[in-house]
């Protein structure tokens, strides 16, 4: 049940995230469309709104199963080896800082786009 668990919640941190690209995706293109065509750009822009939420809920569910895949490590031990850990958290921490400004900057662009008059 444990095992179960540890592989449900990073396969839950995964998937979020890249449900989260989708939804900047999906907001960029409904803005595409809504700047061309003037007579649906109401109904457009709420469509874009509710990706942006969306979006926000997977950013959400990114960070609650990022934390809990941080506790979940403590469980697991070492998967690379002793001599290996030291190097996989640099790497985790540098991959999840150039992750953090990826995620700032795209939902600052979401929310550039869905929320503009």
């Amino acid at each position: 049940m444990k095992k179960a668990f540890i592989i449900f919640i990073g396969f839950l941190h995964d998937f979020a995230a890249g449900c989260w690209g989708a939804t900047v995706l999906a907001v960029y293109w409904v803005d595409l469309e809504a700047a061309q065509r003037q007579d649906l750009k109401p109904l457009l822009d709420g469509l874009e709104r509710r990706f942006f939420w969306g979006g926000i809920a997977c950013v959400a569910l990114v960070l609650l199963a990022g934390v809990g895949r941080t506790f979940t490590y403590a469980l697991i031990g070492t998967v690379y080896g002793e001599q290996s850990e030291p190097l996989r958290r640099r790497m985790l921490i540098v991959k999840h800082a150039v992750l953090f400004t990826v995620f700032g900057a795209g939902t600052w662009w979401q929310y550039a786009m869905a929320f503009s008059r």
